[in-house]
C-alpha cells in the first residue's frame, strides 16, 4: 500500500509487512555542522557554538561581530541550494542501514524545505542511500503516524533534536526513540532528549538498540 503523507513532498512508499525505521538525515546520515561550517568559512564567516542553536553563534572573521540572524538565514537558504557540493556521510551510517534493511524498512525523514527536496535526493543516492525520502517542515510526529498507522511491526525513529524525538512520541507512543548526532561539539551543547528516548554515541550503539527493539517486539 502507498502511502501518502499531509505537508510534504516524498519518493513512493511502499512499506512491506516488516518493521520501519524512520531516520533524519542533517547530523545523522549526512554530516551538517562540519560542511556548514566549511560553508561560513568560505563566505567570510565562523561558527563559535556556545549553546545549541546556529543563530547567534556565528561571527563576521573580518571584524569579529556577531552576523544578524538574517544573513545567517540567508546563509542556510544558500548553503541548502547547494548542499550536495557540502555534506558528506556520516561514518557507519551507510554500513549500519544497509544491514538493518535486510530485516525492516528504511524511510528518510528529513526538516527541510520541500524545493531543496531534488538536491537531497540525489546527494544520498550518490552515497549509496537508496531509501525513500520524506522532505517537510511540518512536525515530525504526524508524520510518522501517517507513514506507519496502526501496522502491528515494530517502529523505530532516529533524530538528533528534541523536539522532533518528542513529537513522534506524543504520537506514535510504540516507537523506539533514538537521538543520535555526529557533531561531538553542538551534541555536548544539546539539552537532554527527554524521558523516553535512548541517547546513541554512535552509529554501531544506534543499530544495536535498533536490533535489540526489533527482537523484543518479534518474540
Amino acid at each position: 500500500m502507498m502511502r501518502l503523507i499531509p505537508d510534504a513532498e516524498h519518493d513512493d512508499l511502499h512499506l512491506g509487512e516488516r518493521p520501519l525505521i524512520v531516520c533524519d538525515v542533517d547530523e545523522v546520515v549526512l554530516e551538517f555542522v562540519t560542511p556548514f561550517e566549511a560553508f561560513l568559512t568560505d563566505k567570510g564567516h565562523e561558527l563559535r557554538p556556545t549553546s545549541f542553536r546556529l543563530h547567534g553563534n556565528v561571527f563576521n572573521r573580518t571584524d569579529g561581530s556577531e552576523t544578524p540572524g538574517e544573513e545567517v538565514s540567508r546563509m542556510l537558504e544558500a548553503f541548502f541550494e547547494s548542499h550536495d557540493e557540502w555534506q558528506t556521510p556520516v561514518v557507519e551510517a551507510a554500513d549500519s542501514l544497509a544491514r538493518l534493511s535486510e530485516q525492516a524498512d528504511v524511510v528518510f525523514l528529513t526538516a527541510m524545505p520541500p524545493r531543496h527536496r531534488e538536491v537531497r535526493r540525489r546527494l544520498l543516492s550518490r552515497h549509496g542511500f537508496d531509501y525513500p525520502m520524506i522532505a517537510t517542515e511540518a512536525p515530525k510526529g504526524p508524520a510518522v503516524l501517517a507513514l506507519h498507522g496502526d501496522r502491528p511491526q515494530p517502529v523505530a525513529f532516529i533524530d538528533d533534536i528534541f523536539v522532533n524525538l518528542q513529537s513522534v512520541r506524543s504520537h506514535v507512543p510504540q516507537s523506539l526513540l533514538v537521538n543520535l548526532m555526529a557533531n561531538d561539539t553542538f551534541r555536548a551543547l544539546a539539552p537532554h532528549p527527554g524521558d523516553g528516548v535512548d541517547i546513541a554515541t554512535d552509529w554501531a550503539h544506534a543499530e544495536a538498540l535498533i536490533n535489540a527493539h526489533i527482537s523484543a517486539r518479534s518474540d
